[in-house]
């Protein structure tokens, strides 16, 4: 016979039982409902190492060059940068492909709300970016930066590639990635020849500024590389050899280029008026043979990428053909 203190040490060894076994079932429940932790792998960039998914869904761009980079190898970028100059809310020559992206802001002045409300798996951002928005930028997910000095670029024509290389990279898409850029030697060698073939074909690139105009150089940039390294057309006199210089309009006959492609600023109206009511200005062999281009801004982005290059090329093509 059971004594009332026997029952209530029997009761409560049941309920204690009960509770652990319902305990233990909400714990079996939870972990199945947890979602599986992402594989992930490191990517190395110029700020260390960087661990990210392997499988990226989401990724924030914070340059127009990684936006052309990541539609190169058909990956479409989740939240991208504004600027000022694009004349939209993504750069014109990229558009067709980005419509309904999300914007994060500037470059420059990255809307860190926006993207932690996007919850991306990585961001990519230029080494110029300072680091007190990239130590922020780090905080919401992994941010690689890419990118390098300027004029370390002058003694390779392919330096470009490497961002584009370590972008596909990061989608185990290498392979894809250099055969866009085999693709492009191809384009750019037979474009080439087609310039070299020319029997004149001195090139000068003038950026038209509001009172102000400027020429652009051999090196120092990737759209100058193209047009000089690797289309085959040669430097003015006054083309200058890393930086784009400012140049005076009495000092302007002294381009004696055969081709003239003109970048001119909204702001600029009055400066090119007056430059094309000059008789200084006429006597440019490519003014006066008719063969001024006026390009848009955008070939200063689009030099970065395998895209906006080839876009270059087709226009250049299109003027001298």
């Amino acid at each position: 016979m059971f004594t009332n203190n026997k029952i209530l040490c029997l009761t409560s060894l049941t309920l204690v039982t009960l509770l652990t076994a319902c305990g233990s079932s909400n714990t079996d429940e939870n972990a199945e409902a947890a979602p599986p932790e992402k594989e992930t792998r490191v990517i190395s960039h110029l700020k260390g190492e960087s661990e990210v998914p392997v499988e990226i869904d989401k990724i924030v761009v914070l340059s127009a060059a990684y936006i052309d980079h990541l539609l190169t190898i058909e990956e479409l970028p989740y939240g991208v940068n504004i600027e000022a100059r694009y004349g939209g809310d993504y750069p014109t020559y990229l558009e067709d492909q980005l419509e309904g992206v999300h914007l994060v802001g500037s470059a420059d002045e990255p809307n860190l709300e926006a993207i932690t409300e996007l919850n991306p798996d990585a961001i990519l951002v230029e080494s110029r970016t300072p680091d007190d928005t990239y130590d922020l930028l780090e905080q919401i997910a992994p941010t690689i930066v890419l990118g390098t000095e300027w004029l370390e670029y002058e003694e390779d024509p392919d330096f470009w590639t490497n961002d584009l290389l370590k972008i596909a990279e990061l989608y185990d898409k290498v392979e894809l990635a250099e055969e866009k850029i085999e693709e492009l030697h191809v384009k750019t060698a037979d474009a080439k020849q087609i310039v070299e073939s020319l029997d004149n074909r001195k090139l000068a690139y003038l950026r038209i500024r509001e009172d102000m105009i400027q020429i652009y150089a051999e090196g120092g940039h990737p759209m100058n590389t193209l047009l000089y390294e690797d289309l085959g057309f040669l430097p003015t006199d006054l083309t200058p050899k890393e930086q784009r210089e400012d140049i005076s309009l009495e000092a302007i006959p002294g381009i004696n280029a055969d081709y003239i492609m003109l970048e001119v600023d909204p702001s600029a109206s009055n400066t090119i008026e007056e430059m094309n009511e000059s008789e200084l200005w006429k006597q440019i062999p490519a003014v006066h043979n008719n063969q001024t281009y006026e390009t848009d801004s955008f070939w200063l982005f689009k030099g970065w990428g395998a895209i906006g290059r080839g876009q270059i090329i087709d226009e250049i093509i299109e003027v001298i053909e």
